[in-house]
């Protein structure tokens, strides 16, 4: 799994009859944005989604990480799905777009202990988002972290307004939500090939 930018915001019609625009964030993606009418939505079971941004830049974004802590001695981009690698690829893009480390402001959400008898990998998140905003000085202004339950989340990254809704699905379902749709299998080619 790679860590990637989110794709382009889906458009709905809003209330006041203007198009709300959403961007969906699942495992190992991000999205900043400066657009007061863009709203970052996410699924989170076990994983935790932090909420980040700096109200007098008018700037924030959401990540959405699988595992805790630090990288493991994996090759390539399986560290990038680590708690720190998504927390300092969140924190640097808002950096590149004007926010200042000292205004930013965090609400983290997830890290729910969906399937008893397994390892509570929901608490490690939680845990590491909590430990990760304190180390880095961001302003805790709320969320919602732990319990045994999913949670379907909106943020507005302009506002900072956030809207969670707590699930009623099971573990394999959000798990299947949370996850990027699988790669489309190759073409199978006929008996011809041509190589350039």
């Amino acid at each position: 799994m790679s860590f990637t930018f989110a794709q382009e915001p889906e458009r709905a019609p809003s209330r006041e009859g203007s198009e709300l625009r959403k961007v969906h964030v699942i495992q190992g993606q991000y999205h900043v944005s400066s657009d007061a009418d863009l709203v970052l939505t996410t699924i989170l079971g076990s994983c935790v989604a932090a909420c980040v941004r700096d109200p007098a830049a008018g700037v924030g974004g959401m990540n959405h990480f699988l595992l805790p802590g630090e990288t493991s001695s994996g090759n390539g981009g399986e560290g990038l799905r680590y708690g720190v690698q998504s927390m300092e690829l969140l924190v640097n893009a808002l950096l590149r777009r004007g926010a200042r480390r000292d205004r930013l402001e965090i609400k983290l959400f997830g890290g729910a202990r969906l399937i008893e008898g397994l390892t509570d990998v929901g608490s490690q998140n939680a845990a590491f988002a909590e430990r990760f905003a304190r180390d880095e000085g961001l302003t805790y202004v709320g969320g919602s972290l732990r319990g045994q339950r999913a949670r379907r989340i909106q943020y507005w990254p302009v506002s900072g307004r956030a809207r969670q809704v707590l699930l009623e699905a099971s573990g394999q379902q959000v798990f299947a939500a949370e996850r990027p749709p699988p790669a489309p299998a190759p073409e199978q080619a006929g008996g011809d090939m041509e190589l350039f």
